[in-house]
């Protein structure tokens, strides 16, 4: 494959970073975002709280103990959100495509600009207009592909730049822990440990044989990233910018307790479906189809979430809202768009450990035995909403505008 030129870059600390910015007497103070309360979870820690063991996913209580003197500020998703677009605007001006990996993680193929701009000094440039115009810091790792790159972000931080040269991945990752390598998992490095391996070296003079069977399939794919090998392409932001559901009735109905019920079911689905894609949505959309066939819909932008309890109200609010008619209804539908990539961390602004536990209890469930194995009670009467096909699996997308129930 001929030679790229990769970059990552990534927001530093950024919920600690928009808190920062919007008040200058936070820098270089120990700071926690999240939920507040005891019951609360840490969403994200700033460089200062880390040396005392504080982690983002961790209990608010347990981060307070381990850091009493810090400031504790309860997150404002909506301020993140659009702090996360000023970004996206400032990357999608200046490369010609690239890749949202999350809210604060952008990817970018820069291949071919040496004959313009010389690709180091290019991302250097993009860099600093970022720190100029946003106000936050942000770091970047350059390579020849996708891993080496984050990998070498992780190495830049705090707020710096770090290039591998080609043919030097090796030698670059050699010296460093397993842990850094995209896709293992405390379970993954646990049996790594038990086995003596702990940089990333070890991995590098193995077999590949010997550690497929020990991680089975993944012992090859990690030991390809070991080597600093990686084929992965950019997965352009506009590839996959919305999933919907919809539903069109054997009878024309209006069964408010159906409807709702309706709604409710193909909002949970989806939401499921954004966090099994690992995905967040910033919009959310309600369609109704009266039984004159006249169409309408309304839209509401929202922070992002991938949360059942914040998107159902939601749909349910947009809904009361579109339908002023009191016609008959042959159609409703739900749309989730301005999808990023993201974990649910951006909910834990509002959530407790007993409701981040939750989700991800039913999504364990749901993974193992069906989309269908974990239902509210408020959508029972869907009859059977919402069943669908993993929309992020490169398939194309599914149809159900006319399926009948």
């Amino acid at each position: 494959m001929k030679n790229r030129s990769i970059i990552h870059l990534d927001l530093d600390t950024f919920f600690v970073s928009v808190e920062r910015r919007l008040n200058s007497e936070l820098e270089n103070k120990p700071l926690i975002v999240g939920g507040m309360g005891d019951r609360g979870v840490v969403a994200a820690a700033s460089y200062e709280t880390r040396k005392f063991g504080v982690h983002s996913g961790m209990a608010m209580k347990v981060a307070r103990q381990l850091c009493p003197h810090a400031t504790v500020i309860k997150g404002d998703s909506g301020l993140y959100t659009k702090h996360s677009h000023e970004v996206t605007d400032i990357i999608k001006s200046s490369v010609p495509s690239f890749e949202k990996a999350s809210i604060d993680e952008f990817y970018a193929d820069l291949s071919g600009m040496d004959k313009f701009f010389g690709i180091r000094k290019f991302a250097h440039e993009l860099r600093q207009t970022i720190i100029k115009e946003s106000g936050l810091p942000i770091s970047f790792g350059l390579s020849q592909n996708k891993v080496v790159s984050k990998i070498a972000t992780g190495e830049a931080k705090p707020n710096d730049e770090l290039c591998i040269n080609n043919g030097e991945e090796r030698s670059f990752l050699a010296p460093l822990s397993v842990r850094r390598i995209p896709m293992i998992g405390s379970k993954t490095f646990q049996k790594l440990l038990n086995l003596g391996i702990r940089d990333i070296r070890t991995i590098q003079d193995m077999p590949v044989e010997m550690l497929e069977s020990v991680l089975g399939k993944n012992g090859r794919i990690i030991w390809k990233r070991a080597q600093g090998i990686d084929d992965s392409p950019i997965v352009p932001f506009h590839e996959r910018k919305s999933i919907s559901a919809e539903r069109t009735f054997n009878k024309d109905t209006t069964d408010m307790l159906k409807l709702e019920a309706t709604l409710a079911g193909m909002a949970e689905n989806l939401a499921y479906q954004l966090r099994r894609g690992n995905k967040l949505t910033s919009c959310v959309s309600v369609k109704i189809r009266y039984s004159d066939f006249q169409t309408y819909t309304k839209q509401a932008k929202i922070p992002y979430t991938s949360a059942d309890h914040i998107l159902i109200p939601k749909i349910e609010e947009l809904f009361k809202q579109l339908y002023n008619r009191r016609l008959l209804i042959r159609l409703i539908g739900v749309k989730y768009t301005h999808l990023t990539g993201g974990n649910y961390q951006i909910n834990l602004f509002d959530d407790s450990e007993k409701m981040l536990n939750l989700y991800n209890a039913m999504d364990k469930i749901r993974n193992r035995y069906g989309d269908h194995a974990v239902v509210r009670v408020s959508t029972i009467g869907g009859n059977g909403v919402g069943r669908m096909e993993n929309p992020f699996n490169g398939e194309p997308p599914i149809l159900h505008a006319h399926r009948q129930q």
